[in-house]
């Protein structure tokens, strides 16, 4: 995995949605390194930087060395897994966590959920709807708390997907959640929100960011969402390129995905080439974020982004292979600010996006696996409120 820098990292996590027979296996992570950077517990790689001796008979660099000089490589992994291989730098705390959490017998965190479900606060209030969403609240900043006392790296907490068209509603919650983590004495500076990408979140990330709070906008699926969440000022972008590809294999209504396809591009990568350009040759802030990779070629394709989520056998490979000059992938940088600079745009590209124009410009695979991912995450949201209401209160309360 990519070294740890120094800087804060300005990411997240995103991973697909737990499915019902195994909750644990769907904690997936995005690893926010403390340097600038991908929906679970995020890992990251710590591994010398690229060395070539003289002798070509004599390299002792590995394709992982060599990809890792031009992007931070996450690996798409689980808290549970692999947790002593791929130290953790930084960490996601999401519901499907906390599912996992709980289908465990012993877990260094299950004290944090336990701790949650005897919460006076939570205790006190009447509703059992409030009751439990307290308790759910509760119980990620705890894991979140217990996070960043092993992590260097920031903790990015997910925003209730239950809240995604209510721009007032995710900052209230996302001021909910900092005031739990103040309490429990993790600064503002350690955090990031995971904030779905509908018309609302990105405006609920602009004025949080205007706030200072940091966010990270995840289901883009198109570059309307890509540029309107750049305009906004998030922090961390996610683009997934397996699921866009996907999509484009049994669908072919999408004007987006068709041009791409003309073009004889992948849609997905081309989605991440076009958002990596525009960001910046405009010079916004955001760092992107590739998601959802598949196998190698995706990552040789897309070195030069910020952070590159990969699977786990992915980054097995490229760790156990060795790059020498005589390597049939050439590892060359393919997105940079030099070529964003020679990127050309339309004019209708370069507006200022608003809510009519997002709607408007927003294609079918992206309304489609938008809102496929927000079920998803609404559905691990109401399940860990479910399991709460069925082992409240605890022993001892």
């Amino acid at each position: 995995m990519a070294a740890t820098l120094q800087t804060p990292l300005h990411a997240s996590i995103s991973s697909s949605p737990a499915s019902s027979s195994s909750s644990i296996h769907a904690t997936r992570s995005l690893s926010f390194l403390r340097s600038t950077p991908p929906q679970t517990l995020l890992f990251n790689f710590k591994h010398s930087s690229p060395r070539i001796r003289s002798s070509s008979a004599d390299t002792v660099i590995t394709e992982l060395d060599a990809v890792s000089a031009f992007s931070q490589i996450v690996p798409d992994t689980v808290i549970f897994d692999d947790f002593q291989k791929f130290p953790p730098t930084a960490a996601t705390v999401s519901s499907s966590l906390i599912l996992g959490i709980c289908g465990l017998p012993d877990t260094i965190f299950r004290n944090a959920v336990e701790m949650a479900l005897a919460d006076s606060q939570c205790y006190g209030l009447e509703i059992p709807n409030e009751r439990l969403s307290c308790f759910a609240t509760k119980a990620l900043v705890n894991v979140g708390s217990d996070m960043a006392k092993l992590v260097p790296g920031r903790v990015s907490t997910e925003v209730d997907a239950r809240l995604a068209y209510d721009t007032h509603g995710i900052i209230r919650k996302v001021h909910d959640l900092l005031k739990l983590y103040n309490d429990s004495n993790v600064p503002h500076e350690r955090l990031l929100f995971k904030i779905p990408s509908t018309w609302q979140g990105i405006e609920a990330a602009r004025l949080l960011e205007s706030e200072g709070i940091q966010t990270h906008l995840t289901f883009v699926y198109s570059f309307a969402q890509a540029a309107a969440a750049a305009q906004a000022g998030a922090s961390v972008i996610q683009i997934f390129v397996g699921r866009i590809r996907d999509w484009a294999r049994t669908h072919s209504d999408d004007e987006e995905i068709e041009a791409a396809k003309l073009r004889g591009e992948d849609p997905g990568l081309a989605l991440i080439t076009k958002a990596y350009n525009y960001i910046h040759k405009y010079g916004h802030k955001s760092k992107l974020m590739a998601a959802a990779v598949r196998n190698k070629q995706d990552l040789f394709s897309l070195l030069g982004v910020d952070y590159i989520i990969a699977p786990l056998k992915v980054l097995q490979s490229l760790k156990e292979s060795v790059a020498s000059p005589e390597e049939k992938y050439s590892f060359v940088r393919r997105l940079s600010p030099q070529s964003a600079s020679r990127y050309t745009f339309s004019d209708e590209e370069l507006i200022k996006w608003d809510q009519m124009s997002l709607a408007n410009a927003m294609g079918p695979a992206a309304v489609q696996l938008l809102t496929s991912g927000l079920d998803g995450y609404a559905d691990q949201a109401k399940r860990v409120e479910d399991l709460f209401g069925k082992i409240w209160p605890p022993p001892n309360v």
